[in-house]
């Protein structure tokens, strides 16, 4: 019975410790965006750039219809 009182107490400050790095997480940002590091990975930083400046020369709909 005597080692209630020591595991009860140890278990709230445990508790209240997952609670405040929890809390800190969130606040911070780090749930932010859980899928853009995984998709990110998978996409070559090169190829995003060339196609991004073909598409800067590229007309526009509204430099096609005039």
């Amino acid at each position: 019975m005597d080692i209630l009182f020591l595991l009860i107490p140890l278990s709230i400050i445990l508790v209240l410790i997952i609670a405040g790095a929890f809390l800190w997480s969130v606040k911070h940002g780090q749930f932010d965006d859980l899928e853009g590091q995984g998709q990110r990975i998978l996409f070559d930083d090169d190829a995003i750039d060339k196609s991004s400046k073909n598409n800067e020369n590229a007309p526009t709909n509204d430099q096609e219809n005039t």
